[in-house]
């Protein structure tokens, strides 16, 4: 109990003085290095809120459209009872959908004589309405999604572009990869383009086609390999839903979303830490200055710091009266930031048409003073525009860890530039006193 009292006591007082040193430092230089610091960090951690957010936002629309037109979370390969995958597909609560599938290579011909190089896959016609990922990335832009019969067919919009194709005009499939039994080449696949769908990665755009289960039947051959391609509640958990799709159906192949286009996953993170680490600098130049403030303010509170230590202060008490005084620093600014991050996280689109508009007319007036025959020609950034169309995507643990990380820069300079109070002797300051 003693030893407790004693702490809450050292609480008590260092929280005293730290409380008048906060009192005396309201004017003059101190203060004003510390509200800088302060600012710094508010910025820092604004700014890498943001940053960080809009990343997630370009990654995840491209991510996301990977995973629910192309790869699925789960896709299997190969299965020795069909009946058996999709029983457990439906008794396990992590699986939200299942759909069969066939895919071809092919060189598609429209009837301009345009080619261009598909992926054509086939799907369930009634795709769109069991699967709520497939139906919310693929959208239609021109006609309907409608593969029911095995004469319709899907188009990117790139694709469908780059052939001169329309909704109602016809596409040939002029040479297909598939079975031993079906024609490389032939000129009978015609197909009647339903539908133009628009996804968020340009690549799906610009070479994938859908067709109808019949169709796959017809032309691809009887040697075609069926597939099968899962939806998850949760994509991160599709190593656990593989695990235990293996144990329930022994000899199943089945392989994960990470396992397609790892190289451009692997970039798109690599990206992002290198923004961060950038981004990070900013805390960097924020601690320099806090511990340059800090190491002078011990300096110039030297004889207090004898007194205090004179009247029974200890130096580790005196030493956390300083690193309070950089908590605090850091408190009081990552707090705003915190707040302004998640403000223009929210209000994306609002405040980028701001700053659009505010470019805008401080070009206009420029001209206006200095060219005023050149006004006509000020328009505003279009790239404004395709900034404020980015969704945000706020992630709960990377905020929290940029909040912390803002909060312990400041803390960290604090107590470096402070312990040089470990090295202040009581009885030779008090002598050159």
């Amino acid at each position: 109990m003693n030893s407790i009292k004693k702490e809450i006591d050292s609480l008590k007082w260092i929280h005293y003085i730290s409380r008048r040193f906060s009192k005396v430092d309201r004017k003059g230089r101190t203060q004003v290095t510390s509200t800088l610091s302060s600012l710094g960090v508010c910025f820092g951690v604004m700014a890498l809120i943001v940053v960080i957010s809009v990343m997630n936002g370009f990654q995840m629309e491209f991510i996301d459209a990977i995973m629910e037109l192309s790869s699925y979370h789960v896709r299997v390969d190969s299965v020795p009872s069909e009946e058996d995958l999709l029983k457990w597909c439906n008794d396990d609560p992590m699986v939200t959908s299942v759909s069969p599938f066939y895919e071809a290579q092919g060189l598609m011909l429209s009837s301009n004589g345009k080619e261009g190089a598909a992926l054509v896959r086939a799907v369930d016609p009634d795709v769109m309405e069991f699967d709520e990922g497939f139906c919310r990335e693929a959208l239609i832009i021109s006609g309907e999604f409608d593969i029911s019969g095995e004469g319709l067919i899907v188009l990117g919009n790139e694709l469908a572009r780059s052939i001169g194709a329309k909704v109602g005009g016809t596409v040939s499939i002029f040479a297909l990869s598939g079975g031993s039994d079906v024609a490389m080449f032939s000129t009978d696949r015609d197909f009647i383009v339903s539908g133009i769908f628009f996804s968020k990665y340009s690549d799906i755009n610009a070479a994938y086609a859908f067709v109808g289960l019949d169709a796959a039947e017809k032309y691809f051959g009887s040697g075609a390999k069926k597939q099968y391609g899962i939806k998850l509640k949760d994509s991160g958990k599709d190593q656990l839903a593989i695990s235990r799709l293996e144990s329930a159906v022994p000899g199943v192949k089945a392989r994960s979303w990470r396992d397609y286009n790892r190289t451009f996953f692997g970039a798109l993170r690599i990206e992002k830490n290198m923004l961060m680490i950038l981004v990070f600098l900013i805390f960097v130049v924020v601690a320099v200055n806090i511990y340059n403030g800090m190491r002078r303010m011990v300096y110039e509170r030297r004889e207090d710091i004898a007194v205090l230590a004179a009247l029974g202060g200890g130096q580790r008490n005196v030493l956390a009266v300083f690193v309070v005084k950089g908590f605090i620093t850091g408190l009081t600014g990552a707090l705003p930031g915190l707040v302004l991050g998640l403000f223009i996280c929210k209000n994306m689109g609002s405040v980028f048409n701001l700053l659009s508009r505010i470019q805008f007319w401080a070009q206009y007036l420029f001209a206006l003073i200095f060219n005023p025959t050149a006004t006509q020609f000020v328009q505003e950034n279009p790239m404004f525009s395709v900034y404020a169309s980015i969704p945000p995507r706020m992630v709960f643990g990377e905020i929290t860890a940029i909040f912390f990380f803002g909060i312990l820069s400041s803390l960290a300079a604090s107590w470096i530039a402070s312990r040089q109070i470990l090295h202040v002797s009581v009885a030779e300051v008090l002598h050159d006193d």
